[in-house]
């Protein structure tokens, strides 16, 4: 039987979506300037919506083929928010027509996408069944996100994240731990907590910023950006989380990009994680870091 979904490769989704169906309702990232950014740059990955009519007809066949498999669901590509609201409703509903079994859908979401719809279209996505969302917030600092080309602020994050909560919608955000470089570090990390600490969100989680494919496009935009070592990574990393005033916050920086694993919930499990970044600042080779050849993206 033939596959009843079309993937455009490489395909990407976040580490909690492992188990889940990845559905395809756009190709790439609406934006797809950001100069971190290495997702959707390759050639056959140009932005495009797909059409409803092939959504949906993925939708159908897959329930056909996979009957009640499926728990979860990741609205893909990069961006699937873009989309207009009824189109995304139309979506939703055949999701809760033909896969009744599934019990969680999720997307990325831009924060531009965000402000183009209002809260009475966030709660209609939310009471349709979407119910979390993936932002990647990058930074909190205005400074660092104007170099990385990332289209966004301080205060339109914000917004963004804002809407979705008050619309009932989880919120996992991203930071990139080293995006500001050590010329930029301390502001970095200090208005990113800012930023978590104005909106609260469910879920948290910090990737170490890499280049597999190069700085050149990086640098260009950001010449003042210099790598952070391994200890810098730690210290900025604990300079965060010190200044985070989390309420109850699940967090990650467990991604194959981190030197040190670690996890827990925010405000209970502060010291500990804190502690944890001192320890590995203090004595690295004591710590139980990731192999260099393990790290990635």
């Amino acid at each position: 039987m033939n596959a009843p979904i079309r993937y455009v490769e490489p395909v990407f989704r976040p580490p909690s979506e492992a188990q889940s169906l990845i559905l395809p309702v756009t190709d790439g990232c609406s934006w797809n300037k950001c100069t971190f950014c290495e997702m959707y740059t390759a050639p056959q990955k140009a932005f495009r919506a797909r059409s409803e009519e092939e959504v949906l007809e993925s939708i159908r066949r897959t329930a056909a083929q996979y009957g009640d498999r499926f728990r979860r669901v990741f609205l893909a590509d990069g961006d699937a928010l873009v989309l207009p609201t009824r189109r995304l409703l139309a979506i939703l509903a055949a999701i809760r027509e033909h896969l009744p079994s599934v019990r969680r859908i999720s997307s990325y979401c831009l924060a531009r996408n965000l402000a183009r719809k209002s809260l009475e279209e966030v709660r209609s996505l939310r009471e349709a069944g979407l119910a979390l969302v993936y932002l990647g917030a990058e930074s909190g600092d205005d400074l660092v996100l104007e170099r990385v080309a990332k289209g966004e602020t301080f205060e339109s994050t914000r917004a963004a994240l804002d809407k979705l909560g008050e619309a009932g919608i989880g919120r996992s955000v991203m930071i990139l731990n080293g995006l500001g470089g050590r010329v930029h570090s301390e502001r970095h990390a200090d208005n990113s907590a800012r930023l978590m600490n104005a909106t609260q969100p469910e879920y948290l989680s910090t990737l170490v910023v890499s280049f597999p494919g190069g700085e050149a496009r990086f640098r260009a935009a950001y010449g003042e950006w210099e790598p952070l070592g391994q200890r810098e990574l730690f210290a900025e990393m604990a300079r965060f989380i010190a200044a985070l005033e989390l309420r109850r916050t699940v967090f990650r920086s467990d991604h194959a990009s981190n030197w040190l694993a670690l996890k827990g919930t925010l405000g209970a499990d502060k010291q500990r994680l804190l502690d944890q970044l001192h320890a590995a600042i203090a004595d690295p080779a004591a710590a139980p870091l990731r192999p260099a050849w393990a790290r990635g993206l």
